[in-house]
């Protein structure tokens, strides 16, 4: 068995892209799907190295625990998954459905891995994150939502946590690495989810018109998680014009990004949320 890596949203678009990517290289790769039998239908699609399905449903922490309870060992976690213009929603635990699926989820599975990961953690991210705002006053959007608002907001917040990750894990000394990548403007089921109306329909004129294939977009997660140059705290993305498309190279974050008060407001306020509280930077988080 090759190295073994986690990829949530495993089943489609670019998680299911990077998962075979991933075993075409010889990896073992566990996919985490929210629904088992399209999982099952989408790892026979699969043809090389070695794959299985395990159900994840990240709208729930509770579904979260169990998942991160059954792994025993990973080389490469990949934070995928993710929903995008959904009407207000809100998760099992009550929280506003894109930040929680986004990045309370991810923070927590992180979390309660964290002591079982070998190499690294790539979080996948958004351009659209230059254009969040954490309101911390309101992060469950319960006042005016809008979801393009809310989905920025937590592509933002999966930057912040990848940043401040990497800042806790650095130290420490821990050898592990935090990257984040994003796939710039990829053609996937994401936008298709999304609420009915004008957004939608010019989200899908843009995937015929603009947008890589899935295959494409996946390629700058695929080289962070396993190209050995890539440190900790790089992000990658597509290296052409505007960071829609192209080979992967390292790109830049908005400012507010890297501000260290903002990353450790949004982290404690992220393990009170998930009850998942990280013991150290090579601990594995304690639920509450």
């Amino acid at each position: 068995m090759g190295a073994i890596y986690v990829v949530t949203g495993a089943n489609s678009g670019l998680g299911f892209a990077t998962a075979k990517a991933l075993t075409d290289r010889g990896a073992h790769v566990i996919m985490g799907v929210r629904d088992g039998n399209k999982g099952r239908e989408a790892r026979a699609r699969l043809t090389g190295g070695s794959s299985e399905v395990r159900v994840v449903d990240l709208a729930d922490l509770d579904s979260v625990r169990a998942f991160a309870d059954g792994i025993e060992r990973v080389d490469v976690l990949i934070n995928n998954a993710g929903v995008m213009g959904l009407p207000r929603t809100l998760s099992a635990q009550g929280f506003e459905m894109q930040f929680a699926v986004n990045h309370l989820a991810h923070f927590a599975l992180t979390g309660l891995l964290l002591d079982r990961i070998a190499d690294r953690v790539v979080t996948v991210s958004s351009t659209l994150h230059k254009q969040g705002r954490l309101n911390f006053d309101d992060l469950n959007a319960e006042h005016g939502y809008r979801h393009g608002t809310a989905y920025n907001q937590s592509k933002l917040a999966n930057v912040v946590f990848g940043l401040e990750l990497q800042r806790r894990l650095a130290e420490t000394g821990s050898s592990l690495r935090s990257v984040l990548a994003h796939p710039g403007y990829a053609a996937t089921s994401l936008q298709a989810k999304t609420q009915p109306g004008l957004y939608r329909t010019a989200l899908l004129l843009g995937n015929r018109i603009l947008a890589a294939s899935a295959d494409d977009g996946a390629r700058p997660t695929v080289f962070a998680a396993t190209d050995a140059s890539v440190r900790g705290g790089q992000f990658i993305g597509p290296g052409g014009l505007g960071e829609m498309r192209g080979a992967p190279r390292v790109v830049k974050a908005t400012p507010a990004a890297a501000d260290p008060a903002t990353a450790r407001r949004l982290w404690s306020v992220s393990e009170e949320m998930t009850g998942v509280r990280y013991l150290s930077a090579t601990r594995s988080g304690q639920v509450e």
